[in-house]
């Protein structure tokens, strides 16, 4: 699987299922694209970062999983969203967070890191903290203002 633009357009094809206006810039200097929807008379406007992740077959367990590296934009209202694929299977993925800007840590200068999953004997799994963040009840909570 070619997995260079699989993840963000995967990602905008759940959003565009939602009834999210997608923009994707003309030039990529920090975020994927930019989503925006009217809820209750009031305009909700996110910016979105995808991170994939692609186990291999032979990735030994994690207790914490997800994205850690650097990120080029920050913003308050940003959702860092990462799907994980299953690396048994080349058919899509298990599990997808959407991750709010308050659970991106900064780890060292320039880097940061968004863990909301285990992975044990070839499969991720959200762990208990971050549960609501996942598949639909992920998508349910970016529909509100505040996704706490």
């Amino acid at each position: 699987m070619n997995t260079d633009y699989f993840a963000e357009l995967y990602i905008a094809g759940l959003f565009a299922d939602r009834g999210w206006n997608i923009y994707f810039p003309h030039r990529d200097k920090g975020f994927d694209f930019i989503i925006s929807k009217t809820i209750n008379g009031k305009e909700i406007i996110r910016p979105i970062q995808v991170k994939g992740k692609y186990p291999s077959k032979i990735k030994k367990d994690h207790a914490v999983y997800g994205y850690v590296g650097s990120l080029s934009k920050l913003h308050t209202n940003m959702i860092m969203v990462i799907p994980f694929f299953n690396a048994l299977r080349n058919d899509g993925t298990d599990l997808i967070a959407f991750m709010p800007y308050e659970t991106i840590k900064q780890s060292g200068k320039g880097n940061y890191k968004c863990q909301p999953a285990q992975y044990k004997n070839g499969k991720t799994k959200p762990r208990r903290d971050f549960e609501k963040y996942f598949n639909e009840n992920g998508l349910d909570l970016m529909e509100r203002e505040s996704m706490k």
